[in-house]
């Protein structure tokens, strides 16, 4: 008679101790004894208690597409099935006397012929899986009821945090990842402004070297996820509930909440949304109306128009080509008008406000490179006593990935400062520039120019039919009605009376 040998174990694992190898051998011995051909050896690494198991379909089939009668020889009755779903597919090919069942270890075959005893044999057996089965899935339960209930969570840790183990108490934790940690406390920051899609940042994450583990490139879905994982800021979800965990916040509460909003559009800003045509005012525009953000679309692939809902009638949409509202934004740069002796001024009076600001930061530089070169130092150090053997491996790696994170946090750091400065050498500059010629500017801009302009100058941008509505942004408030300038630059005294 053929026969079929089936090996089979639940995980990995158990493959790489030889189970599978050491089944193999004994089924085959088996069939030797027994003069039965083997035409066929499977061995299975799936779960029997969890999905469709496609190896043991593959193996059902393989068996029905013989001509002839054919022996399935397993080890016991748990390799072949752990619950009573397979039963009536591997009865209806007995009953059809297409296949005999060996149990090696059992001693027990089945045939269509089989006694009570022998089917009570084979059901006992499966009775035995089951409750096995069973116990294990209760002592999982209790086990991560129990961790859950203490804060620990028992999955791979979420991007910006790594797996680990404490080397104190030698039990499973989970910590920061120095390499991504604060790159994923970036991505939130900018995601609050509510002026990138999660694409966009993906793309600028990047840039910043935002990788995953594996080192692939992390995709948007992965972004979208992870912008709502309350993890970040000290809850764990488990079965849709959440609970508090002990691990370090890479965020505060705020700043998710904030992002929260940003996504679902509760906030004041929601975040903008990537088109096919690069439209100027694309996520710059509120429908004073609804309060959310107006679309834009396109006809004709030059005809673009401005939807927003009708103040009269909030049910109606109102339709407003995009030229009218451009027209409105450069009246209102027309209109920056700033005499010379004006704008000396208020260059003179920004200038003297970033002297008190730049000597902060150049303390605050010289402070953080300072300890930027004793980590470097520290390193160094610490890789030596690894090596002198005067301490442990687990001791180094703990060391080091706190002082490499720290490290990170210090560039970080420096380049806020670098960038704090730069803005402001561009913000005077842009000044100097957009008080003698905004209008042009804005006309001989391109697209994404256009709309830095327009975020630079304006602010609370609202559609209320085909009126906009808005306010500017300080100084540039001031530079239309100039009657009064004077008022909202600081006194010449000021620093006086502050020392005092």
């Amino acid at each position: 008679m053929k026969a079929v040998i089936l090996a089979r174990v639940s995980t990995k694992e158990q493959e790489d101790g030889h189970s599978l190898g050491a089944q193999s051998r004994n089924l085959e011995q088996y069939a030797d004894r027994k003069n039965l051909e083997i035409v066929k050896v499977f061995t299975i690494i799936e779960s029997s208690t969890k999905g469709e198991r496609p190896e043991f379909v593959r193996m059902i089939d393989f068996i029905k597409a013989q001509k002839e009668k054919v022996a399935l020889i397993v080890d016991t009755v748990d390799r072949l099935q752990r619950g009573f779903k397979e039963t009536p597919i591997l009865n209806e090919l007995l009953e059809k006397d297409v296949l005999e069942l060996h149990f090696v270890k059992e001693g027990n075959v089945l045939s269509k012929d089989a006694n009570s005893s022998q089917k009570l044999m084979w059901n006992m057996g499966v009775v035995m899986a089951q409750s096995y089965t069973d116990s294990l899935s209760d002592n999982v339960k209790r086990s991560r009821k129990y961790k859950t209930a203490n804060g620990e969570w028992c999955g791979p840790a979420p991007l910006g945090y790594l797996n680990s183990i404490d080397t104190t108490t030698g039990k499973k934790t989970i910590i920061l990842d120095p390499e991504r940690s604060f790159l994923i406390k970036r991505f939130f920051d900018n995601y609050s402004t509510g002026t990138h899609s999660i694409a966009e940042l993906g793309r600028k994450a990047k840039d910043w070297g935002l990788r995953s583990r594996q080192g692939n490139v992390v995709g948007t879905q992965t972004l979208h996820e992870l912008i709502q994982n309350p993890f970040y800021y000290g809850l764990m979800r488990v079965k849709g509930e959440l609970h508090p965990h002990k691990y370090e916040h890479l965020i505060s509460k705020e700043l998710f909440d904030v992002c929260e909003a940003v996504r679902t559009g509760r906030g004041r800003t929601q975040a903008v949304s990537e088109t096919k045509f690069p439209f100027i005012l694309r996520g710059l525009l509120k429908c004073s109306v609804s309060g959310r953000q107006v679309t834009c679309d396109i006809k004709k692939e030059k005809h673009i128009y401005l939807i927003s809902r009708n103040p009269s009638d909030p049910k109606k949409k109102v339709w407003t080509k995009e030229q009218v509202i451009l027209d409105q934004i450069r009246d209102v740069f027309r209109a920056i008008q700033v005499p010379k002796d004006v704008l000396a001024d208020i260059v003179d009076s920004l200038k003297k406000g970033h002297l008190a600001e730049k000597g902060y930061h150049q303390a605050s530089v010289k402070s953080l490179r300072s300890e930027e070169d004793k980590i470097t130092t520290k390193l160094d150090k610490l890789l030596d006593m690894l090596m002198e053997e005067k301490i442990t491996q687990d001791m180094y790696n703990r060391k080091n990935i706190q002082l490499i994170q720290r490290r990170k946090e210090i560039g970080e750091l420096l380049e806020r400062h670098n960038e704090g400065d730069e803005k402001f050498r561009i913000a005077v500059s842009t000044l100097l520039t957009l008080a003698s010629r905004a209008a042009d500017i804005f006309d001989h801009s391109t697209t994404e120019e256009k709309r830095q302009l327009i975020g630079y100058v304006f602010s609370n941008l609202e559609l209320e039919g085909g009126k906009l509505r808005y306010a500017l942004k300080t100084p540039f408030n001031h530079f239309v009605d100039l009657g009064d300038y004077q008022e909202w630059l600081p006194r010449k005294d000021s620093n006086l009376r502050q020392s005092d």
